[in-house]
Order: structure tokens, then sequence, then C-alpha cells
């Protein structure tokens, strides 16, 4: 995920409004409008086959009768299924979910969830048709490609938002959700009975598994920092202490874990860009074009297949590195709409993906 932006929505209102994550962005929603109708079209996922150098925006619907888009919808939510490149989703605010099979080139809206805003998503890296969906206080499960949906959690508290998804590409019957009362909570069965492994005392942004140890594992929260458990979830810590010659590094925005021969973990909090190759141990600064405190990092992206590849977005703009940080390059993005989200494609790394969303600083 994510993503950075965190997803924090009652559905069903007729205004919704939520905080993205601890990077302290306000993006607001006018609420369901039905995909492609009111609004400016400038919304949705757009796509660039040259590292960013262009964009074409790809919201076409596959529909029978008239032309749909979803064009005036904002995306919150962009995954790649682990085992198909070509399978994507995007989940929006407050008009549900759109999935394609086709890299973007057309997509199809997910059955009876056209008002839901959907925070996470998460696909089984062993069955591309189970999918798990994060929206209000509950995770969705299909097992059909999305043609139908079943609850396999709900939380108690209306109040409480589910906020985060991880599904372990080793086992997938072990998958993570977390919430923004605080929690990290595992079901080891594929969504059939849940366990807390541990509360943060701060709202869970995203969850991350290394891809060589799936007992590593870190959680990004929005105003508590960074946590690790290196015994998959049975103790944790707060990696503050590690972090602590960086200011700003509890103020999380997106953490990105790279795989070559070794893992890689970007960290991006309001203090800038970190890079670490131990797990967490110790982090070297990256160096951005403008100062840290005015970078407001929305997400951020590394080449799986080469950890120097390195993206990130902002509300305005879309940088680039090619050389691990040391220069970058910057360009407007294609949207007057704040980047959301940014993937990269793991066959294809010319490929890239970028969500987009309406911000008010």
């Amino acid at each position: 995920m994510p993503k950075k932006l965190s997803l924090k929505v009652i559905l069903l209102l007729p205004l919704v409004a939520l905080t993205l994550s601890g990077c302290g962005l306000t993006v607001t929603s006018t609420g369901s409008s039905g995909a492609g109708s009111g609004g400016a079209t400038d919304g949705g996922v757009f796509k660039s086959t040259n590292k960013g150098n262009n964009w074409q925006q790809q919201v076409s619907i596959q529909t029978v009768g008239r032309a749909r888009n979803f064009a005036a919808v904002d995306v919150n939510a962009l995954v790649l299924d682990p085992g198909d490149n070509q399978a994507i989703y995007a989940g929006s605010v407050a008009n549900g979910l759109f999935y394609s099979y086709d890299s973007a080139a057309s997509w199809q809206a997910a059955a009876g969830l056209s008002a839901a805003t959907i925070n996470d998503v998460a696909v089984d890296p062993k069955n591309k048709c189970v999918i798990y969906l994060a929206l209000d206080n509950k995770v969705l499960k299909s097992a059909d490609c999305n043609r139908t949906l079943s609850g396999v959690y709900f939380d108690n508290d209306l109040t409480v938002e589910i906020t985060a998804l991880a599904i372990d590409l080793a086992n997938s019957n072990n998958v993570f959700i977390g919430t923004s009362r605080g929690e990290i909570i595992k079901s080891s069965d594929a969504g059939l009975s849940w366990r807390t492994l541990n509360r943060f005392n701060g709202q869970v942004d995203k969850i991350a598994i290394n891809p060589f140890d799936a007992k590593i594992m870190f959680v990004g929260t929005d105003a508590k920092g960074v946590f690790r458990t290196m015994d998959a979830g049975a103790s944790w810590v707060s990696l503050a202490d590690k972090l602590k010659a960086f200011d700003n590094t509890l103020r999380f925005c997106d953490l990105v874990l790279a795989k070559e021969e070794k893992t890689n973990v970007f960290l991006a909090t309001t203090y800038g860009l970190l890079k670490s190759t131990d797990d967490g141990d110790s982090w070297s600064k990256l160096e951005l074009i403008m100062p840290e405190k005015d970078a407001k990092i929305n997400a951020l992206a590394v080449n799986p297949a080469n950890a120097k590849e390195i993206y990130y977005v902002t509300n305005t703009t879309f940088y680039r590195s090619l050389d691990g940080g040391k220069n970058w390059t910057s360009k407007k993005l294609p949207t007057n709409r704040a980047g959301s989200a940014i993937l990269i494609d793991p066959k294809d790394s010319a490929i890239i993906y970028l969500a987009a969303k309406k911000a008010k600083n």
C-alpha cells in the first residue's frame, strides 16, 4: 500500500473528509457522484510507459451502451496483484472499487460498492481471484474475482476504520489488518478467525512484510512512528531510537521494501526520505531537491529490481531518481489533484501508475 495516504472515512455520508497519514494532508470529497459524473475530470489513474516522462489518464470502464469512466473520482488505494502485473486495483473515495486485468487499458467496477470508500486492497499472491478490501469498520473478501463479496472482519466500534491490509507472500493464509484505533490484527486461516498482535496507540497507516523473511514486519503509524517485529508479531519495538538522529520521524508518510540481494527499506516521514539496508537498525538520509521540511511526500515507490530507481509524489509534483537519490528530476503532475499512490510494474519498470485525489491543505 500506499501508500502513504491514510484513508479514514465513514461511508454513505453526504460529505466525506479524511486526514491523510502523518504528513498532515487533508482530502475532501463531496460524496458519491457516480463514476464519471460531475466535477473536474482529472482524477482516477494515470499511466506512464517511460518512467514518468509522459502520462496518459487511464479511466475507461468496460460497459455496454454509453461510454463510462471514473475520471471524476478520487483514488486512495492503488495495488498491483503480486502474481499478475496486468491486474490493478483502484480503491476510491465514495465510489467503490475499480479493477483492470489489462494494465489499465480498461476497467470494471465491483458490484455493490458504488458508494463505498475503499481504504486498502490486498490480493492473495497464490490466487488472483482472492481479494480483501478494507472499508469502514470491516474487511470484505472475494474468492471469485470480485463477483461476490462476504464480510470476514467487523469491528464492534462503528467509528473505527480498517486502514491497512497485508498478506504474507510465503503463506497467504496469514492476513494482517491495521486499524485507526492502533491495532495490528492477524488471521492465520485466510480470514476465518482473528487475533490482535499489538496495540500501537496510533493509527496504523501501513503494514510491510520483508519479502525474504516474513517474520520481519514493519508497521507505520500516524503519530507514533515506525515499529518492527523480528518474530512474526510476537514482540514489537519502536524504531524511534534508531531514527533519533533525524527530526520529525514520528510523523509517518510511507514505507517501501525493495527486494534485491537483500531488503532495502525506504522510509518517508515529515523529515524527508531515509534508507536502511539492515532492516531498520541503521538509517541514512537521501538528499532531496527541496528542504526536508518542505518535501511533504504523499507516496513512495522503488523499482523492485533496482533499488536505485526511486520515485515519490507530492500534492503537485512527481520526483524521480535513477541513481539512488543523488540526483532528482521533477515534473508537474498530470493532474491538478494530489498524487495519492504510485506503483512500478515489476516486469517492466518503465511502466508507472499514478493515482490522484483532491487535496486541501
